[in-house]
């Protein structure tokens, strides 16, 4: 195999691959010496087959198969001949005439095009200020979370007789329903519960229960939505002969050991021990992503290095088929927008340049630390990931043997986390005491949206799959800021 180097242009590359046709030759004489023994042709014993009358019936078809394999292997070394990294999948461009080269007659030669990752010389980054926002739990804190625990255990109690039904109270009703004075199929029931106000039926009907009081007979007229999920239901108006069995208020719950046990503890202070924990836990997490924001910014602010075009080009690609599908999905296009589509696409395109800056200069921290994910890390996410789906569990780890890129996915973010803590143990943190508001404060009100998911490959040789947002505005937010005010569309859900 030759290699000759045809062109160098700051990071773009053009390498020519040759490859002897004795080399194929012999290669293909391996293939079809195997094949021998395997194929069945009349009149012939099994394993008696000539290898000539295997080249004439198969010889093209194996020569196809030897080309393919020769241009993945011989590429690959061609890249560690010439110690380049591809920043993505090199582009190969078959040479000359393919047909002679499939008889046998002419050499293999191809030319590979790509670009490289650039050499990338790192920060100090023991000088790298980087602020990080924490907050504790205080005791308010831990008694709105128990308040909220009590809320969702709520309790009711009958009302006095002759109480009417209000806001927030729990009727038990009889109901049958009727279009044109003939019931409908689904339109009745016997002592269903329904909540004043929780939207669980359809709009107005709930509304038409106010006032009433135990054993009232009530007729309710409503109309059901024009894309109510019922065709033979949707569009019409349709009267409800309700009867009101009982009307129950909300009734305060008491906080004390016996609601500690509803929960599994033995006491309300463990209870309490355990909110706290969880608490401190997602402020921690909060903090960690405040952390990393002012990280990446700091690291984006200290490197400066040439980017691979095709690789801004492939992210700033998918950045805007996200911001044009938000936009779709709000019957939209960039035009209906208040500001030039080319300064959209301007603005985009610098996020796209920040997220290949950061990815490459993550990567490259963790390979030359030689920072890597275990097998036991992915199990770990895997098994995560699968929870999220119960009863599906088998399926949802099937799905991930079957799709490495899928598997590269789950790597990603813990890659990353682990290159955020390499460069935080060198790097100067700064605690910035803020309040719980601060701390979970929107970071789109501020116009400079970041994620802690940055979804990066960064394990495998710099071939990068981007899906990620390193502290940027997100397209989704950007659409969404300039979508008018919406009315609240009503509860579209059948009786019960």
């Amino acid at each position: 195999m030759q290699v000759t180097v045809t062109s160098t242009d700051g990071l773009k590359r053009e390498l020519q691959v040759a490859v002897p046709a004795k080399d194929l030759e012999a290669r293909v004489s391996a293939k079809l010496d195997e094949l021998k023994n395997t194929i069945r042709l009349k009149g012939f014993r099994p394993g008696k087959v000539p290898v000539a009358h295997l080249k004439k019936t198969y010889g093209k078809q194996v020569m196809s198969e030897v080309i393919q394999d020769t241009v993945g292997a011989s590429s690959q070394e061609a890249l560690e001949k010439q110690s380049l990294r591809p920043a993505l999948q090199p582009t190969i461009d078959l040479e000359g005439e393919i047909d002679q080269v499939l008889d046998g007659k002419a050499d293999l030669t191809y030319k590979m095009t790509f670009e490289i990752i650039p050499d990338i010389e790192f920060a100090d980054f023991s000088k790298l200020e980087i602020e990080r926002s924490v907050a504790e739990p205080t005791d308010a804190d831990i008694d709105e979370a128990m308040e909220r625990l009590a809320e969702n255990q709520q309790n009711f109690e009958p009302k006095a007789e002759g109480q009417a039904a209000d806001e927030g109270d729990l009727l038990t009703i009889d109901f049958v329903g009727k279009i044109e004075d003939v019931a409908f199929e689904g339109g009745s029931a016997e002592d269903a519960k329904l909540e004043i106000g929780s939207g669980r039926f359809i709009p107005g009907f709930e509304e038409q229960l106010k006032g009433a009081k135990a054993g009232d007979a009530v007729t309710v007229n409503v109309t059901f939505p024009a894309d109510y999920g019922a065709e033979n239901l949707a569009g019409k108006d349709a009267v409800f002969d309700v009867t009101v069995k009982s009307v129950e208020a909300p009734a305060p719950v008491a906080i004390d050991d016996e609601f500690a046990k509803r929960f599994g503890f033995d006491e309300l202070s463990k209870l309490r021990e355990a909110l706290t924990t969880q608490i401190k836990s997602d402020y921690d997490r909060m903090s960690r992503m405040h952390m990393k924001r002012s990280m990446l910014d700091a690291l984006d602010s200290a490197h400066s290095f040439e980017l691979p075009p095709s690789m801004v080009e492939q992210e700033f690609n998918q950045i805007w088929s996200q911001f044009e599908q938000e936009l779709k999905s709000q019957s939209k296009t960039a035009a209906d927008l208040d500001e030039p589509e080319e300064d959209i696409k301007a603005e985009y395109r610098k996020i796209a340049e920040r997220r290949v800056r950061l990815g490459l200069l993550l990567a490259e921290v963790g390979e030359k630390n030689k920072i890597t994910v275990t097998e036991q890390e992915i199990s770990q996410a895997l098994a995560e990931r699968a929870r999220q789906f119960p009863g599906q569990e088998r399926m949802v780890y099937e799905f991930y043997q079957k799709n490495p890129q899928a598997i590269a996915e789950l790597r990603a973010p813990i890659f990353e986390d682990k290159v955020v803590d390499f460069i935080a143990e060198l790097a100067k943190i700064n605690d910035k005491t803020v309040t719980r508001d601060e701390l979970f404060a929107d970071p789109d009100a501020e116009e400079h949206v970041h994620d802690e998911n940055c979804n990066h490959d960064h394990d495998h040789d710099h071939d990068h799959d981007h899906d990620h947002d390193h502290g940027d505005e997100k397209p989704a937010k950007k659409a969404a800021a300039k979508k008018p005010t919406a009315k609240k569309a009503p509860a579209k859900k059948k009786e019960d």
